[in-house]
């Protein structure tokens, strides 16, 4: 699953994304719920969505949504994957519809066995392998980013203790916009 952008951070790329583990008889809600777990959403009071494109029909949460309609919209709650999902098909995941933060996610040409890749068969679906830094859905860099504030200077203390070497990399992200690594040099070099 790839996380191709929304909210403030806008398009993203490269892509983050996320491998899961996950039962044809696990529901959307549960997919859903784990999907906002492995992109570290706090925040899930928002409304959220699956596209199923070869069908047309969208899987929310009906109990949501006051106008619905039953030829185009299915119960997450009670929909299992393996109801309208086979090997190898692709569908979309929006969380949040206002700010739009789209999934690409594509089902792998096999199934796996969970007890062999991941050591334990899961009772939900659960993430198990990912890439990419995963922006803030509020487009905030730090703590108390208000969105004046500069980004402050790392701080100059050995971290993770006093016997730790200081840092030689400093990563700087800008959601949506740019990631730069700098090497600090240290003079007596």
């Amino acid at each position: 699953m790839d996380l191709l952008g929304g909210g403030q951070a806008g398009e993203l790329w490269p892509h983050p994304g996320r491998i899961f583990a996950v039962a044809p008889v696990h529901t959307f809600h549960m997919f859903a719920e784990a999907i906002d777990d492995a992109f570290a959403r706090w925040d899930r009071s928002h409304l959220h969505e699956f596209e199923l494109p070869a069908s047309g029909k969208t899987v929310a949460e009906l109990r949501f949504i006051d106008d619905i309609d039953p030829a185009r919209e299915l119960d997450a709650d009670v929909l299992t994957l393996g109801e309208v999902l086979e090997l190898g098909a692709e569908f979309r995941y929006t969380f949040d519809l206002g700010d739009n933060w789209r999934h690409r996610c594509v089902i792998g040409p096999q199934e796996i066995d969970p007890g062999e890749v991941l050591g334990v068969v899961p009772d939900r679906p659960l993430p198990y392998w990912g890439w990419g830094v995963i922006p803030d859905p509020y487009g905030r860099m730090f703590d108390g980013d208000d969105g004046g504030t500069p980004i402050p200077e790392p701080p100059h203390q050995p971290w993770p203790g006093p016997d730790a070497p200081e840092p030689m990399f400093i990563t700087e992200h800008g959601p949506g916009q740019y990631t730069r690594t700098v090497r600090i040099i240290d003079n007596d070099e």
